[in-house]
C-alpha cells in the first residue's frame, strides 16, 4: 500500500485576475471610496455562521459616524421563531423535514417597517448588516455579501461558537445545530442569496478569523465563469471519525499528530469550498455558489431539469485502514425520503475499494434465511442492554480487495469493515444514514452515536439476501469498449440507482465526452494524469492519484492521458444515466 507517494493537492484553485482587499481596514477604505454621497446606504448581508461580533466591531471601527442596523434585532422573538420552525426542525436528534420558509418569515412586521422608515429618512451614513440585510434594504447604493461554506460552519458548531438563524442554539449538540442548518437555515439563506446574486457588488471571505478577503463582483464572477468551463476540483476537507484510519495521512499528506482521519469530502459541493487564486491569496467561497450561478453549464440541461440546482453526485473517502468498522447502516428508499423528510431523492451509493489490506471486508445485505423480526429484535436488545449484536449471523460479510466495487441501492444493509480505503460514490443527500449497530463504541465526543432502528426497519429490503448480493451487487464488471492502449468497463451502479460508473484503464490518451451532463472522476491508479481539450478550450488540467475532479457538462469533449507515456493509469467516472421514456 501507499506506493503512490503524496502528491495529492489539498489546495486546488482557479486563477483569476483582479484586485483583492485583505483585512478589515483595506476593505473599509475600498467601500468608503465606492460609497461617496452625503448619507450613503450600505447593505452588508451575511450567511449564518459568520462571526457577528467580529463583523459588528469592524463596522463600528471603520464607520464610527454611521448608524448600524442589525437585522437580528428586527426578527421575531426567539420563542416565535422556534415555534415557527419546529415542524421542520422537529425533536429528533438528527432528522427534520425540509422547510419551505423564506427570509421574510423571520422579520417582525412592525420592526421591519420601523427600520425601513429610518433608512428612508436617514441623514447620516447607514449600514444594514446581518442575515437578510438585502431583504431589509433592497435599494442600497452598495451591497456586500459575507459568505461561508458549510464545512467551516460545522467546525464552529463543534466549538459552540455560532448560533442558528434567529435562535441561540450554540449550546446544543453539533448534530442538532447541523440539523437546524440542513433542514431550515441553509436552504432558506441559499434562496435569499440567489435573489441577491445580480446586485452584490463585493464578496467577502470570512473563513479565517480577523483575516477577511474581499473581491469585486466582476472578479468573483470571472472565477465562477472560468471554473465552469474546464475540469476543476473543490477544496477537500478531512475529518476524524470513531472508526477512522491512517491511509489518508500518508497519501494526502495530513497532520501525522491527529489520532485518525475517517472522512475526506472531496466532491460534495453543498459542503465544500472553491478557491479562487488572486495573486498569492486564496479566496474561499462555498462551491454551492457555482451550482446556483451556472447550473446549466455545470449540470447540463437534462440534469438541471431533473435535480434543479442540486449537484447530484457525491465522491468521498472512508478510511478504515488500521481503523475500525463503520456503523451497520441503511439508507432510505426514494419514497421514504420524500414522504418522511421532504427530500427529492435518496442516498443511493456504492463502495469502490481504492485500496485494501489483506483482511479487508464489506458487510452487505442480509444472510439468506434471516427472520426480519428476529434480527430487529436482536438489534433492539443490543441497543437496550448494551450487549453485542451478532452481526455475521444476520448480515453477509464479504472479503474485499483493491478495485472491488460494491453497489448499495437505498434499503440495503451495509458497512465498510476495517482495512479499507473506500471511495464512496453516491447520490448527494448526505445525512440520511440510519445506524442500527455501532459495535458498542462511543462517538468522538465520548457519547453514544444516535441509533435509528425504527427508521431502518421501515426501509430495509429483505429480498437483498446472500444470493442477490453476490449476483447483483458485487463487481458487476462488463467490458464496454477498447482501443489502442485503453479499455473501458462498466462497473455499476445498480439499476435502481440513477448514477452510472465507467472505469478506464489506459497507457495512452483516452477520449471522453460529457454527453451534455456533468461527470465526476477519480484517478484510481497511476501517479499523474493530464486532462486536455482537443480544441484547446481550456488549459491542460493535471490530476494526481486519488484526486477527484469534476468535468462540467459545458466542457463536451475531453481527453485523459498519463503524464508519462506508457504509465498505466485508471479512472472511475460517474454520471447521471439518461432517463428512459415510459
Amino acid at each position: 500500500m501507499h506506493e503512490h507517494g503524496n502528491s495529492y493537492d489539498k489546495y486546488p484553485s482557479t486563477t483569476v485576475d483582479g484586485p483583492v482587499w485583505a483585512g478589515w481596514e483595506e476593505i473599509g477604505e475600498r467601500l468608503t471610496q465606492h460609497l461617496g454621497g452625503q448619507a450613503p446606504l450600505l447593505v452588508f448581508d451575511t450567511y449564518v455562521g459568520v462571526d457577528d461580533d467580529e463583523l459588528t466591531a469592524a463596522l463600528r471601527r471603520l464607520w464610527p459616524g454611521a448608524e448600524l442596523l442589525e437585522t437580528s434585532r428586527m426578527f421575531l422573538g426567539e420563542q416565535e421563531i422556534r415555534a415557527m420552525t419546529q415542524p421542520y426542525v422537529t425533536d429528533d436528534e438528527l432528522f427534520g423535514y425540509l422547510s419551505p420558509l423564506g427570509i421574510g418569515d423571520y422579520f417582525d412586521p412592525k420592526k421591519l417597517q420601523s427600520a425601513r422608515e429610518r433608512i428612508r429618512t436617514r441623514r447620516i451614513p447607514t449600514i444594514v448588516y446581518g442575515c437578510g440585510a438585502g431583504y431589509v434594504a433592497p435599494a442600497a447604493e452598495l451591497t456586500v455579501y459575507a459568505d461561508m461554506a458549510r464545512w467551516e460552519i460545522q467546525q464552529r458548531f463543534r466549538a459552540h461558537a455560532v448560533h442558528g438563524l434567529g435562535v441561540d442554539n450554540s449550546a446544543e449538540s453539533p448534530a442538532r445545530q447541523y440539523k437546524r442548518g440542513y433542514f431550515n437555515d441553509w436552504p432558506l439563506l441559499d434562496n435569499h442569496k440567489k435573489s441577491l446574486y445580480h446586485r452584490v457588488d463585493y464578496w467577502i471571505d470570512t473563513h479565517r478569523p480577523e483575516a477577511p478577503l474581499m473581491l469585486a463582483a466582476e472578479t468573483f464572477m470571472q472565477g465562477i465563469e472560468r471554473t465552469v468551463r474546464r475540469p476543476f476540483r473543490v477544496v477537500p476537507f478531512f475529518d476524524p471519525a470513531p472508526w477512522g484510519g491512517q491511509w489518508m495521512k500518508e497519501v494526502c499528506d495530513l497532520d501525522r499528530g491527529k489520532i485518525n482521519y475517517g472522512w475526506c469530502f472531496d466532491c460534495v459541493p453543498e459542503e465544500n469550498s472553491l478557491y479562487l487564486r488572486v495573486g498569492d491569496r486564496l479566496f474561499e467561497t462555498p462551491a454551492s455558489n457555482l451550482v446556483y450561478l451556472r447550473p446549466h453549464e455545470l449540470l447540463g440541461a437534462a440534469n438541471r431539469q431533473r435535480f434543479g440546482e442540486s449537484f447530484p453526485i457525491r465522491f468521498d473517502f472512508l478510511d478504515t485502514v488500521r481503523g475500525g468498522n463503520l456503523s451497520l447502516q441503511v439508507h432510505p428508499t426514494d419514497a421514504y425520503i420524500r414522504r418522511t423528510f421532504g427530500m427529492r431523492y435518496t442516498q443511493d451509493e456504492s463502495y469502490y475499494l481504492l485500496d485494501a489490506t489483506p483482511e479487508a471486508s464489506v458487510y452487505l445485505g442480509i444472510r439468506t434465511g434471516t427472520d426480519p423480526q428476529e434480527m430487529i429484535g436482536a438489534l433492539e436488545n443490543a441497543q437496550a442492554a448494551g450487549t453485542p449484536f451478532d452481526t455475521e449471523r444476520f448480515v453477509n460479510r464479504l472479503p474485499a480487495k483493491k478495485h472491488d466495487h460494491y453497489l448499495i441501492p437505498g434499503g440495503t444493509i451495509h458497512c465498510s469493515g476495517s482495512g479499507s480505503l473506500v471511495l464512496e460514490i453516491s447520490a448527494t443527500p448526505n445525512i440520511f444514514t440510519f445506524k442500527m449497530w455501532d459495535w458498542g463504541r462511543m462517538g468522538l465526543d465520548g457519547k453514544p452515536r444516535p441509533i435509528n432502528i425504527k427508521h431502518a426497519a421501515q426501509v430495509i429490503d429483505w429480498n437483498r439476501n446472500t444470493e442477490y448480493v453476490r449476483e447483483r451487487l458485487c463487481n458487476a464488471v462488463v467490458p464496454v469498449a477498447s482501443g489502442d492502449g485503453w479499455q473501458e468497463e462498466k462497473t455499476g451502479l445498480h439499476e435502481a440507482e440513477f448514477i452510472e460508473t465507467r472505469r478506464h484503464w489506459f497507457t495512452s490518451r483516452v477520449l471522453h465526452h460529457t454527453q451534455g451532463g456533468v461527470q465526476v472522476l477519480n484517478l484510481i491508479e497511476g501517479q499523474v494524469a493530464v486532462v486536455e481539450s482537443p480544441t484547446r478550450a481550456f488549459e491542460p488540467f493535471v490530476v494526481h492519484y486519488a484526486e477527484t475532479f469534476i468535468v462540467p457538462a459545458a466542457v463536451g469533449e475531453y481527453t485523459i492521458r498519463p503524464l508519462e507515456a506508457g504509465m498505466r493509469c485508471g479512472t472511475i467516472k460517474a454520471f447521471v444515466r439518461p432517463q428512459t421514456k415510459e
